[in-house]
């Protein structure tokens, strides 16, 4: 018999975000396959769950779990009652907290592990206590997923995690939502950031130094040297944190434009990708690169780094940079003058985008869950 699992979505923040979606997506496909279904979640989310998974049971937590520290207390006390309550047989955290109290079988998703590598590219008031957590996950889960072989080797050698404890299960990507935009979408969107159809280079994810978002801001201004028209760069996303961010846009010379437009919801960001010049990740470290795979299905050409799993996402169908300034200004300034190229890459990084699916992860982490019950039998 299919073991009943528990998902922990209590730690899904209200705009969503990746862990948003790696959640969504992943219970969708899991009740699309039969998977037996509970999901522990925060009050302003529990008729969107209870519409995602239609006959699972669906527990919200208290009101107070919208404050980070109420919910990490909770899912150290409340998490294990409301899986006694549900019946479950496994609980799986989709980030790297667990109970450590829980007496049922347990599965964690460790994102990545940059902050041990890059601890001064983190936010320093939340770098020790994820260290911790995720010390304690690694060494205490039944199972952990990770969502790409690179950060399953970087568990392994950073904190000797046990390999045969680890099983990876790439991200999917939702290609009805991330799909080729119509001009009307890309339109849309371009008149929404005030583009009117003036050319851009796109950025989407938080504003944290791993993502290297100032030496993105120096590549772009030496990429738009000399140009008669220039593209805007526009660097949507919410959260994160980057000191370094306003010293480089500060030196943005005054004939260049630079927007930042916040969060933008889901169903503009195939107008957004797709009506991209280029779509830039030159991030320092990822643990899947979600962002680059959304891109992708979107059809847009996209310009990332080999740092960590990136080249088990992009494979051939993406460009390569370097994170220095210089070497990102040398490849996005390539790209915009060869549309012919920037072309080749949209229909292959869409054609590649089509090899993962949350069906196939979904399959992948159920698999881990069986490994993890019969674990503890």
């Amino acid at each position: 018999m299919a073991p009943r699992i528990l998902l922990d979505a209590t730690a899904v923040p209200a705009d969503r975000g990746g862990l948003g979606r790696y959640v969504d997506g992943l219970l969708v496909a899991l009740h699309a396959q039969g998977a037996d279904l509970a999901v522990a979640c925060q009050r302003a989310d529990e008729k969107r769950y209870e519409g995602l998974v239609p006959g699972a049971r669906v527990v919200a937590g208290p009101a107070t779990l919208s404050h980070r520290a109420t919910r990490l207390a909770w899912e150290q006390s409340g998490l294990p009652h409301v899986a006694e309550r549900v019946a479950a047989d496994v609980i799986h955290l989709p980030t790297y907290t667990m109970p450590v109290s829980a007496v049922l079988p347990t599965v964690v998703t460790i994102h990545d592990v940059t902050l041990f590598a890059e601890p001064e590219v983190h936010d320093p008031v939340r770098t020790s206590y994820i260290k911790s957590a995720t010390r304690t996950a690694a060494r205490r889960a039944t199972r952990l997923i990770a969502p790409s072989r690179a950060t399953r080797d970087e568990l392994v050698r950073v904190l000797h995690a046990d390999a045969t404890h680890i099983d990876v299960a790439y991200h999917g990507v939702d290609h009805d939502v991330f799909h080729r935009p119509s001009e009307a979408e890309i339109k849309h969107v371009s008149d929404r950031l005030g583009l009117h159809g003036s050319p851009y280079v796109a950025y989407l994810g938080a504003l944290e130094p791993r993502k290297n978002v100032p030496n993105l801001i120096r590549g772009w201004v030496l990429a738009c040297k000399g140009r008669p028209d220039p593209p805007a760069l526009v660097l949507a996303g919410g959260g994160g944190w980057d000191d370094e961010v306003d010293a480089a846009l500060a030196t943005v010379p005054l004939d260049l434009r630079v927007l930042r437009p916040g969060y933008l919801p889901w169903p503009v960001l195939p107008g957004f990708f797709g009506g991209a010049l280029v779509v830039a990740h030159p991030s320092r470290g990822e643990g899947f690169g979600l962002p680059v795979l959304e891109a992708m299905s979107c059809g847009a050409p996209v310009l990332t780094t080999r740092r960590g799993p990136l080249p088990e996402v992009g494979g051939d169908a993406v460009a390569y940079t370097e994170t220095e300034p210089s070497e990102i200004g040398t490849a996005l300034g390539g790209l915009i003058d060869d549309p012919s190229r920037r072309a080749e890459l949209a229909e292959a990084a869409h054609t590649r985008s089509l090899q993962f699916s949350w069906s196939s992860s979904a399959r992948d982490h159920m698999a881990s869950y069986q490994r993890a019950v019969d674990t503890s039998r």
